[in-house]
């Protein structure tokens, strides 16, 4: 140990810094998977185990979309360490679906020590090279004092501005290295500029296109959760009276019962929010980037409205849909700024039009789906069952596909960070390990995945990590034998050619026993809510299968290519 007039460092092995340097940052869980070049970190690890929770996954997907997970409900950034070659390229997918839905994590990988870099060593992959249009930022550190550094610009990076993914990968000789210990958080880099002053004179032009408008609309998005502004936003849409509809990451921002929330945006969102979209005379985004799944053709998207963009990320701004008037920055910071230069307003009749054409919406396709008059079991009854008896309380992780629509449409919240799921990226197996993530999070919230049978048989050997630590994740599996939403366009636009969409599935409940995590198998409706409820009781994890009805669509739907205007609420007849 040596001693400085400023500080005492200690010499240590660049791995114990790995560890070091994670406590420093507050980290307390870490996903991860050990192997050769990660080694000396995890022997490290071995003398911290009272401090730092690490959880064994049973594949490296399952650690980063269950440290995706952790970070959306806690709001910390997820970490995840892996081993070198396939153990970092098995991040891959959910490094690219963290950056897609702006998450978070700090991953960090083993590499093969600096000398054997480019001559195609055992298990050596340019994960740097790999990783980088898929991250936020990515570096290799080959020298053992580099270490910390590295990682306090990785947390810093990952969690300031529009949140991302980062890589840190570090070769087997830094972690046997020695080096003199001391840790700075990292708060600056230069040409890095996450933090943008709010722009008054924008902020003036948006206040008054408000003020003046007949018709004011707000789609907010994941923006608004990111920055922990939702109390911002409730102001900002009660003070001036606009209704207010999601994207399916905005979810949860605004509590499902709030009188200005009008339901979700886009491919199969509601009804009143899609065809509204292009009658409202000012259109005001709040932390959302117009993707495709919500603007439907953007030639045709809100053509009649002064489009007013508040986005922390200034590439967003004017990529899919032009501005009239941009704000960039933190809503945390400009929603504040913009509410107390609004009037208060009244648009009663406005609001009434979207609760008219929900009325329709229901008539037409929710009263059918929640009291079927067929015998199968559907989607969105279970849902609406399990909506009922959490009371809106519960955090919901999905997988992908038909029943994550369903479980958008169908569930209720109350409580913000409640929805996890795969957004942007779209990845089936995301639900699975998505779920333990969020139980080690929010140990005391209940937990609920639900997966189809096909995306569940990607990521279903996390049933052993939910089994080894015990987390009491309830998996709701939506049984149909079919690639559901897959099948469903092959129904709508191919003529019903249902080609490789059939699926032959295993025993559910034998292999749920067999990961020793209690099971049971529902398929009358006398008894779903009976099965729901001793499912919710038990005090571990435990399984469902739901055998739902085979050929069940997801209306309302936009088709590819059409306009919002033009949801369809039912098949349209050959």
């Amino acid at each position: 140990m040596k001693k400085s007039e400023n500080q005492t460092t200690l010499t240590i092995t660049g791995a114990e810094a790995v560890v070091k340097s994670l406590l420093e940052e507050g980290v307390k869980d870490i996903f991860g998977y050990p192997g050769g070049s990660i080694m000396p970190v995890y022997d490290a690890l071995y003398d911290y185990h009272d401090q730092l929770h690490h959880i064994l996954v049973r594949h490296e997907q399952g650690a980063i979309h269950a440290a995706q997970a952790y970070a959306r409900v806690t709001g910390k950034a997820g970490v995840c360490i892996v081993t070198s070659g396939p153990g970092s390229t098995n991040l891959t997918t959910g490094l690219a679906d963290a950056m897609m839905d702006s998450t978070p994590v700090v991953c960090i990988s083993g590499q093969v020590a600096a000398g054997l870099l480019g001559t195609d060593a055992f298990q050596e992959t340019d994960i740097i090279g790999i990783s980088m249009p898929v991250t936020k930022w990515n570096t290799q550190v080959t020298k053992a004092e580099d270490i910390p550094a590295a990682i306090a610009k990785a947390f810093y990076i990952a969690r300031s501005g529009r949140p991302g993914p980062v890589l840190v990968d570090i070769t087997k000789n830094a972690q046997f290295g020695k080096l003199e210990f001391s840790y700075k958080p990292c708060t600056f880099i230069r040409s890095y500029r996450p933090f943008i002053e709010p722009d008054i004179s924008a902020i003036n032009q948006a206040a008054d296109l408000i003020n003046n408008a007949k018709k004011p609309y707000v789609l907010f998005g994941q923006g608004v959760i990111l920055a922990n502004a939702e109390e911002e936003f409730k102001k900002f849409i009660e003070k001036g009276d606009i209704p207010a509809a999601w994207t399916l990451l905005g979810l949860s921002a605004l509590p499902t019962n709030h009188p200005l929330n009008v339901g979700m945006l886009g491919m199969h969102g509601n009804y009143g929010p899609n065809l509204l979209t292009n009658e409202c005379d000012v259109l005001i985004a709040v932390g959302m980037r117009f993707d495709d799944r919500v603007t439907g053709d953007v030639s045709r998207f809100a053509k009649q409205a002064k489009v007013i963009h508040m986005e922390i990320d200034p590439a967003e701004i004017n990529k899919n849909v032009k501005a009239d008037v941009a704000i960039p920055g933190s809503v945390k910071d400009t929603l504040p700024l913009l509410t107390e230069r609004i009037k208060q307003g009244n648009h009663t009749e406005w609001i009434r039009q979207f609760r008219d054409l929900y009325k329709i919406e229901y008539e037409k396709v929710i009263s059918k789906v929640l009291h079927p008059e067929s015998k199968g079991i559907t989607m969105p009854e279970v849902i609406h069952l399990l909506a009922e008896k959490t009371e809106g309380d519960a955090i919901l992780v999905t997988d992908v596909g038909q029943h994550q629509m369903m479980g958008a449409r169908y569930f209720r919240f109350n409580k913000t960070r409640s929805l996890v799921t795969s957004g942007g990226l779209g990845t089936m197996g995301f639900g699975l390990p998505a779920g333990l993530g969020a139980k080690i999070g929010s140990p005391d919230r209940t937990v609920i995945t639900i997966v189809g049978d096909g995306g569940f048989q990607m990521t279903m050997q996390e049933m052993g990590t939910i089994f080894q630590t015990g987390a009491a994740v309830k998996i709701v599996l939506m049984n149909n034998n079919f690639l559901g939403m897959v099948r469903q366009w092959q129904e709508l636009f191919f003529d019903k050619r249902y080609a490789s969409t059939e699926l032959i599935n295993p025993d559910f409940i034998k292999l749920s026993e067999g990961f020793r995590i209690p099971a049971a198998r529902v398929s009358e409706r006398s008894k779903l809510s009976e099965a729901i409820d001793t499912m919710l009781a038990h005090q571990g994890p435990y399984l469902l299968e739901v055998m739902v009805e085979k050929e069940g669509n997801v209306f309302p739907m936009v088709p590819a290519g059409a306009a919002v205007s033009e949801i369809m609420l039912e098949p349209k007849k050959s």
